[in-house]
């Protein structure tokens, strides 16, 4: 480790990469094996992204996914099976380059657990999503 530089990212099991540049910015970088309109598109459409993002183990659904994805728009997302336990997160587009780059920022609130713990479970999701669209385009 170079002194000048924070710590190396860690390299997943699945090879996504997840680095902590501070307490509030986590940068996950990982490859798919599917062409990047799909990929893009099962992040940017609420029924795909309902269909991998909550990892399945933990038995929580997605209640509800809005997006306005757009540079400045928003998103919010809720875990639950109804309004009563839903937990929510939100944030806002930051970088939006069609099949190319999306970032974003986040906001969980006090009980939001680590999203590193679940992204490799939510990545297989996705993965089999993946599949799924291209034998079906």
């Amino acid at each position: 480790m170079d002194g000048r530089r924070g710590p190396e990212p860690a390299r997943a099991k699945d090879g996504a990469t997840v680095e902590r540049k501070s307490d509030r910015e986590l940068v996950i970088t990982r490859s798919f094996d599917a062409p990047a309109h799909l990929v893009y598109k099962a992040w940017t459409t609420p029924d795909l992204f309902r269909r991998w993002w909550a990892p399945k183990s933990a038995g929580v659904p997605l209640f509800s996914c809005d997006m306005d994805v757009r540079a400045g728009g928003g998103y919010r997302v809720a875990f639950g099976h109804d309004a009563a336990s839903a937990h929510a997160f939100f944030g806002k587009y930051i970088d939006v380059i069609p099949n190319v780059r999306l970032a974003w920022t986040n906001e969980e609130g006090e009980n939001g657990a680590g999203m590193e713990g679940g992204m490799p479970e939510q990545f297989a999701q996705l993965d089999g999503l993946l599949v799924t669209l291209q034998a079906s385009a």
